[in-house]
């Protein structure tokens, strides 16, 4: 499977109709085209509430995600029956928490797959969905044993359950987590053991491993980006490519592995929140051949790094406004064409 410049989006969209925003992402990444998480259209489309469903002792609500564990003896009981008996569909998730999933399925339903090379899913990654929510004390949930466990064990079955949602298109699958929280990874903030990182992620993504399944992973922000090279499940490492080039860099000799394992570096090179008219395709272009320059100056293949390269925007989209959108999946969408000798 030839992944060579092929583009797809990380997640949010700034719609409130699912449509429209599949019809964009058709549109501008019809090879790896992915489900639209939509937070403006309802609260619940958060990046934590949306997964949120069927999870013992949290709850959603209009002012947010919270924690509640009066009855966590109950709910625990219940919950790890469903999980022994590998009930996915019971932790599938609803067209409530995520109209744009369901308004994608319709529409590869009646679209000619000719062209697809991938269809991608997303989850809320463990350490980021922990860490948005506190426990009865004030701590997050990332530093509590038992409900850490639960969150990897659910968050595990809502990307089984969508693997067995959209398997029957006969494409490959492409799961991302997303993991902003790692972005601080490292610092008196996030005092997070690297081992006990590493071994979460593995955890939590070995299940999901599969002949047409390829696992990724998400990070925004800066980080230790050797956690993610020494999970061996990972199949795909988003980076910000426009603010933080310069840190993966420093990563070389564990991107060396990663490719020859057939890694796959996605280049999160058309920024988000820093977009403005003066990013063009020729900036855009030049900051991604002026990367692969670089890491092959540290000894990497060149050939094998432009192999192994896929593009994205920077981070989702779902602060910004409907235009901004567009022209960014646009411009995404021309480089795409430029990698690809197209």
């Amino acid at each position: 499977m030839k992944f060579t410049g092929l583009a797809t989006g990380i997640g949010s969209l700034p719609y409130t109709d699912p449509f429209a925003a599949v019809n964009l992402i058709s549109t501008h990444l019809p090879a790896v085209p992915f489900w639209p998480q939509l937070p403006r259209r309802d609260h619940r489309e958060g990046m934590v509430a949306q997964f949120a469903e069927r999870l013992p002792c949290i709850k959603v609500s209009d002012e947010g995600v919270f924690f509640d564990d009066r009855e966590a003896d109950k709910e625990l009981e219940a919950f790890y029956d469903r999980i022994i008996s590998q009930d996915v569909d019971y932790f599938r998730i609803s067209r409530e928490h995520a109209a744009g999933l369901y308004a994608f399925h319709e529409q590869l339903s009646d679209t000619n797959l000719r062209n697809i090379a991938c269809i991608k899913c997303q989850i809320t990654g463990p350490f980021t969905f922990a860490g948005s929510i506190n426990d009865a004390q004030g701590n997050p949930l990332v530093f509590n044993e038992i409900f850490m466990q639960v969150i990897v064990k659910a968050l595990i079955m809502k990307a089984l359950w969508q693997i067995k949602l959209f398997r029957h298109f006969g494409k490959p699958i492409l799961v991302f987590l997303d993991e902003p929280y790692l972005g601080s990874f490292g610092s008196a903030y996030t005092p997070l053991d690297r081992q006990d990182v590493i071994s979460v992620l593995t955890e939590c993504t070995q299940p999901l491993k599969a002949p047409d399944v390829l696992i990724g992973v998400h990070c925004c922000g800066n980080t230790d980006w050797s956690i993610f090279t020494d999970v061996p499940y990972i199949d795909v490492i988003n980076f910000d490519a426009y603010s933080f080039l310069d840190k993966i860099l420093l990563y070389a000799d564990p991107l060396k592995t990663f490719f020859q394992r057939s890694g796959l570096l996605c280049w999160g090179v058309v920024p988000t929140q820093e977009f403005s008219d003066a990013v063009t395709l020729g900036v855009l272009k030049n900051k991604v051949d002026q990367g692969m320059e670089a890491l092959a100056r540290k000894g990497l293949d060149r050939a094998l790094i432009a192999e192994n390269l896929m593009l994205s925007p920077s981070c989702g989209l779902g602060t910004l406004k409907e235009t901004q959108a567009q022209k960014i999946l646009k411009l995404l969408s021309e480089l795409s064409l430029q990698f690809r000798g197209k």
